[in-house]
């Protein structure tokens, strides 16, 4: 009996052995071909510019060609459903963001993809948090200010939304509730609208991307009053946050993260979360974020499996309480 359990455990180990070598053995000219590189959104837009500059870093330093493919549409439902049903090979990623990964998964009830069973987390690459606007004639100074007014006409005061479901529609619920108040939300297609509305006196407040305020807030036209991240943004820095206004720990940040289909083998998403990484660490492009109000993320991919989960109880715990609908 002995000797055949010996033998039971060699041949498993001869096995498993056999196993990681063919593992490696297969993905170990990997890339040999260029890698897909899916955007969920129009080109031009944030998502689209950060990803180019990450796939430009990451071919610098490793000479692997990306091909960044735009599919938009459905709030980045599309192109991250097609990432999902990908051939799990190391040769189609994702740039997946707050909305389509935690976000959508608890506003839309029929789901295209399940963000846990069918991605795989390869890094987080970076933050960017929301600023709360007003128009430059405003009485309001402050956060204070606009939360007084609010309480004073009960559904009176109106927020701009760029769109239902965004962060910055979730960061004014976050805020009504912490606060107590109660508003009235207008939502657009888009922050284009929403911030014309605000400035020609429309509605009263907003909480915008800072790249899509930021030259409106320089030019006079808009004030900011915060800013959601943890810590003050440089370019606006006597702006103070939120939670320097009197809501502790109070964050909502916009976040991008890379996937894969589920099924990626572990080395190459090993060998891609170490590329980002230090791509994300090259001075031009740490600036290149920073300069959009971004902070650059990093750590390992089951950091970054963590995170999103985190994110997708925190935000679907909100949608259910404040009873957010989808369009």
């Amino acid at each position: 009996m002995h000797s055949r359990r010996i033998f039971i455990l060699t041949a498993l180990a001869s096995t498993m052995g056999f196993a990681a070598s063919a593992s490696f053995a297969q993905n170990g000219d990997w890339p040999n071909q260029p890698i897909r590189f899916l955007v969920p959104y129009t080109p031009g837009g944030g998502t689209d510019t950060v990803t180019r500059h990450i796939a430009e870093k990451m071919t610098g330093n490793t000479k692997w060609t990306f091909l960044v493919d735009n599919k938009p549409g459905a709030n980045g439902n599309i192109g991250m459903d097609a990432v999902a049903k990908s051939r799990p090979d190391g040769y189609t990623i994702g740039m997946g963001q707050t909305a389509n990964l935690a976000i959508n998964p608890a506003l839309i009830p029929k789901m295209p993809f399940n963000v846990s069973k069918d991605f795989v987390p390869v890094a987080l690459v970076a933050e960017l948090p929301t600023v709360m606007v007003v128009r430059s004639d405003s009485p309001w100074k402050s956060l204070a200010d606009a939360v007084k007014a609010a309480k004073a006409k009960p559904g009176e005061v109106k927020q701009a939304l760029a769109g239902n479901g965004t962060v910055g529609h979730l960061a004014g619920e976050m805020l009504s509730r912490r606060a107590g108040m109660q508003v009235l939300n207008i939502p657009y297609k888009g922050a284009a609208p929403a911030i014309t509305d605000l400035i020609g006196g429309q509605t009263d407040y907003m909480f915008a991307t800072p790249q899509s305020v930021a030259g409106m807030i320089k030019g006079g036209k808009l004030r900011a009053l915060a800013v959601t991240s943890q810590k003050r943004l440089s370019f606006l820095p006597d702006v103070p946050t939120v939670a320097e206004s009197g809501y502790k720990d109070f964050v909502a940040m916009d976040w991008k993260a890379i996937v894969a289909p589920a099924g990626t083998p572990a080395d190459i998403v090993q060998r891609l979360n170490a590329e980002v990484t230090k791509a994300l660490a090259q001075p031009a492009l740490m600036a290149t974020l920073e300069a959009e109000g971004s902070v650059p993320m990093t750590g390992t991919p089951e950091q970054a499996a963590r995170f999103i989960k985190a994110e997708q109880d925190k935000w679907g715990s909100l949608i259910r309480e404040a009873g957010i609908k989808p369009d």
